[in-house]
């Protein structure tokens, strides 16, 4: 069953036929100085244009746990070495009210 489309009959009622666009920026680096500053530079810029903004909003921050042999041809003493990586990620909505 199709419904079709109904015009309000009083006037004033109409909405505005502005389309609103909503923006999602997340945003990953390893180093969380820059990351700070990227996103600040973002909201400001979004502030100066008038643009509603909702963040930035922090996430935990990912640790990378890699796990590798250091002996060169597999054979021998089982020697390891342990790498860790931190990621940090947040995200920022423009346009959204």
């Amino acid at each position: 069953m199709a419904y079709a489309a109904m015009k309000p009959t009083k006037p004033g009622l109409e909405e505005s036929q502005e389309q609103i666009h909503k923006i999602r920026i997340t945003l990953s680096s390893k180093n969380v100085k820059n990351l700070e500053k990227v996103c600040s530079d973002l909201v400001r810029g979004a502030k100066d244009k008038q643009l509603r903004v909702k963040g930035p909003v922090r996430m935990p921050t990912k640790v990378l746990h890699i796990t590798t042999r250091k002996s060169p041809c597999g054979e021998g003493i089982n020697s390891f070495h342990d790498s860790l990586l931190d990621i940090g990620d947040c995200w920022i909505k423009i346009g959204w009210s």
